[in-house]
């Protein structure tokens, strides 16, 4: 069996500096929500407003960690042969973590906080209500971008983000019945801490599942199965596998190649790979291991001296030639002929004319006492992936006997 591994040739990849670039705008944001939502709550008195912008700080160092992780996942180092990919899967992780931290005090503030309401503007309301987009445009960009590029850590702060906007229209509201005299405060601040928690988990699930090295999405493994088929040489699939390591793809498969040509199979698996990693996105690597196609039936040839089935020591002058077919599942013999040899008298080409005429018989097995290797008749039968084997059998009977009596495996072996 053989084993081919595609790796990336670049180090550092043109998604990493988008994806950062996003991270930042991210961190940018939130800042200035941070700020303006904390010196709101100041002003008004809100708990619910004051939960959103704790939630808001925890976003600032959701945005710093994913800048830290997009950093540390490019780095490849001799100890981490695989890569720093699932950095970014740790970091999602510790974001999920900090929510639900978050979601706790906030929860715990809501039931035995201290609240004093302070009179305010009808300004606080409208600029309140400017906040309810941003962070769903925002997050709507991070998903996406994410998406495009399979960054989970992107994927896990753009969710966050949206759910933002549940939160934020939860204080808009608490905000409005307040300002009307209305006592929605500490409701509205327990609601936003369990828009929290739900955000935090979905993130956590999803993170946790490359890091126990769980299977891509089917989708992606059906579409890896139809490449690898579409290739000519390629009669069966054994196994696919693929996994995700942060943002990459790392894909082994173990399939039959429909050729005995070792080179031929060689390049083929080359080829597979190269399809696989130029169509499905963010492929680190391929592994292809590629065997032979099985065999269920192999035809054999013996030159023999005369119709009893006395095997000849001379190739080109045998009189006689012995076909039979072994079934390889149940190792039996299946069929047997005896074909004359219409060359032995030929003056030129003689053992060409006899290759060409076992070729027709579409032979994959020829057992002889003598080694053809290095002559141009044995050349003929290595081209067409005719396996030359040597027997010290005396008779037809003796070398089918060796065959048959072969373990399993050796018996049924292709070509080479």
């Amino acid at each position: 069996m053989e084993s081919r591994v595609q790796e990336a040739a670049e180090p550092v990849r043109a998604p990493e500096s988008i994806i950062l670039r996003v991270a930042l705008l991210s961190l940018v944001v939130n800042i200035g929500l941070v700020v303006a939502k904390l010196a709101l709550s100041v002003y008004s008195g809100s708990l619910a407003l004051r939960a959103d912008g704790i939630h808001s700080f925890v976003d600032v160092v959701a945005s710093l960690a994913l800048i830290a992780g997009i950093l540390l996942s490019t780095r490849k180092r001799r100890d981490f042969p695989y890569g720093l990919y699932k950095v970014e899967n740790v970091v999602a992780v510790i974001i999920s973590l900090l929510i639900f931290f978050t979601a706790f005090e906030i929860a715990m503030e809501a039931v035995t906080g201290d609240i004093t309401a302070q009179p305010y503007g009808g300004w606080v309301l409208l600029i309140v209500a400017g906040f309810i987009p941003v962070p769903f445009i925002l997050g709507t960009y991070q998903v996406n971008v994410g998406r495009k590029y399979n960054s989970p850590g992107l994927i896990a702060d753009g969710r966050q983000h949206q759910m933002d906007v549940l939160s934020s229209s939860v204080v808009f509201f608490a905000l409005l019945g307040q300002f009307f005299g209305i006592p929605l405060d500490r409701i509205a601040a327990f609601i936003v801490a369990l828009f929290i928690v739900r955000a935090g988990w979905d993130i956590l699930k999803d993170s946790m599942k490359p890091l126990l090295d769980a299977s891509v999405d089917y989708d992606t493994l059906s579409e890896i199965r139809s490449i690898i088929l579409s290739d000519p040489t390629v009669s069966r699939i054994r196994s696919v596998t693929g996994r995700n390591s942060g943002r990459y793809i790392f894909v082994e498969a173990v399939i039959e190649m429909a050729t005995p040509d070792l080179k031929e199979a060689h390049q083929a698996s080359d080829r597979i790979e190269e399809t696989i990693q130029r169509q499905i996105q963010n492929v680190e690597r391929v592994v292809i291991h590629y065997e032979p196609e099985e065999r269920m039936h192999l035809r054999y040839a013996v030159p023999l001296q005369d119709r009893e089935g006395r095997i000849s020591g001379n190739f080109g002058d045998a009189p006689y030639f012995a076909i039979f077919d072994i079934d390889t599942r149940e190792n039996r013999v299946e069929r047997q002929d005896i074909i004359s040899n219409p060359f032995t008298d030929a003056e030129e080409r003689k053992g060409i004319h006899i290759a060409e005429m076992l070729l027709a018989q579409k032979i994959d097995i020829l057992l002889m006492s003598h080694s053809l290797s290095g002559r141009g008749i044995g050349y003929a039968f290595e081209a067409s992936g005719v396996e030359m084997r040597l027997t010290d059998a005396a008779t037809l009977a003796e070398a089918i006997e060796d065959v048959i009596g072969r373990p399993g495996e050796e018996a049924g072996a292709p070509a080479r």
